[in-house]
């Protein structure tokens, strides 16, 4: 069984028991999540349900832990101008655990 969620403007596919790092969610760790924006649901007997199928969907989850991705380079540059400019950019996430769908 699986489904697949919308989080962050993000799509993941997702099963119990999965870990998953998502865009940053406001919450403790070890506290509760429900994912609500359901888009597709495949049951244990491989049928997909879509559309109006899955509007009362759910996934629950809970949050194992918050961090940071890797550092990413961003460098600017105009050309004959002498301008140059180097920052990093580390985006922030939340690390979640799938406990169970609710379709």
């Amino acid at each position: 069984m699986y489904a697949v969620i919308e989080t962050g403007g993000k799509q993941y596919r997702v099963s119990p028991g999965q870990v998953i790092e998502v865009e940053k969610i406001a919450g403790e760790v070890g506290s509760a999540v429900e994912f609500n924006k359901v888009l597709a649901v495949s049951n244990d007997s491989g049928t997909l349900l879509v559309g109006n199928d899955v509007k009362d969907a759910r996934v629950k989850a809970s949050i194992s832990g918050h961090g940071k991705t890797g550092k990413i380079l961003v460098f600017k540059f105009k050309r004959k101008k002498q301008y140059k400019r180097t920052i990093g950019h580390r985006q922030s996430q939340t690390t979640v655990k799938i406990d169970e769908i609710l379709a």
